[in-house]
């Protein structure tokens, strides 16, 4: 093999690395939606539903696997509106939620939608639905939560700060002691609180009354906790709201398809038990 040769093979095989490098997480998360796809069948067919996921982790993809992080937007609106219109009116809907919250706009849409569609609704929390997750399971006819999963309150944030705080603040100090910046938020904060109460309490008044509807209302929108309070499933039966614990076992197969990237994630495994001389 002469120089010229070898210098071609050289610049060959680093093509085909660069390549490799370039296509490789692409193919990785090509695999993962094929096997999303494939649990995600298997719910529907189960349960005779239209099966829709909102679940926000941290995803690797792109060049070199550069990892971003998702929230409620815009966009997923559009894709879940879309879905819901085009799902069978007759068929129930099961919408699985994972997600810290986002943008009040998007979860609303979402929320009014399901609300709208003419069979049973289901709502399945399989870790945490925050925010505005809690807000588009309070539309639902049924939430299922993993015995350890949380919702959380729907009160409203401006930036960095809680909107019935911000109102809080102003009436503690006194509205001649602020100054006009502040009045300001405090306005635009008491409007978001009254738009979000009054949103939850349109998505909740058919299915449990006008009383019980403000009463949740009030307690989820007031700052009566920290936005990320974390509202278990024993804390939801309390309140009154309409929850159940029978996770179907797919779903905990699917979230197991959405895990960290590999360079981003923690310490945490586990081995479990099996008898002695007995292969896991």
């Amino acid at each position: 093999m002469n120089d010229t040769t070898t210098g071609l093979f050289g610049s060959l095989l680093w093509w085909l690395f660069f390549l490799y490098l370039l296509l490789w997480p692409q193919m990785q998360y090509r695999g993962l939606q094929m096997a999303r796809a494939r649990i995600l069948q298997r719910l529907s067919k189960k349960r005779g539903s239209t099966v829709i996921t909102l679940i926000h982790r941290q995803e690797s993809v792109g060049l070199f696997g550069i990892p971003f992080y998702k929230f409620i937007s815009i966009e997923d609106s559009e894709e879940i509106l879309r879905a819901i219109r085009m799902a069978p009116k007759d068929k129930p809907i099961d919408l699985i939620i994972h997600t810290p919250g986002g943008l009040v706009l998007a979860a609303t849409q979402i929320a009014r939608a399901l609300k709208d569609h003419p069979a049973e609704t289901r709502v399945i929390v399989p870790h945490y639905a925050m925010s505005g997750g809690t807000l588009i399971a309070l539309a639902a006819d049924k939430i299922i939560m993993d015995p350890h999963a949380v919702l959380g309150p729907v009160d409203p944030q401006l930036g960095q700060y809680p909107g019935p705080s911000i109102v809080r603040a102003v009436e503690k100090k006194g509205v001649d002691k602020v100054d006009d910046q502040t009045l300001i938020l405090a306005d635009v904060a008491e409007k978001a609180i009254k738009q979000v109460r009054d949103l939850v309490y349109d998505l909740l008044k058919d299915r449990y009354g006008e009383e019980k509807a403000r009463e949740l209302a009030q307690i989820l929108t007031e700052g009566r906790w920290t936005h990320d309070y974390p509202i278990t499933y024993e804390t939801a039966k309390e309140l009154g709201l309409h929850v159940e614990t029978n996770v179907p076992e797919e779903v905990y197969a699917l979230m197991e398809l959405y895990k960290q990237p590999m360079k981003q994630r923690g310490t945490v495994e586990f081995m479990p038990y099996t008898s002695k001389g007995e292969n896991p």
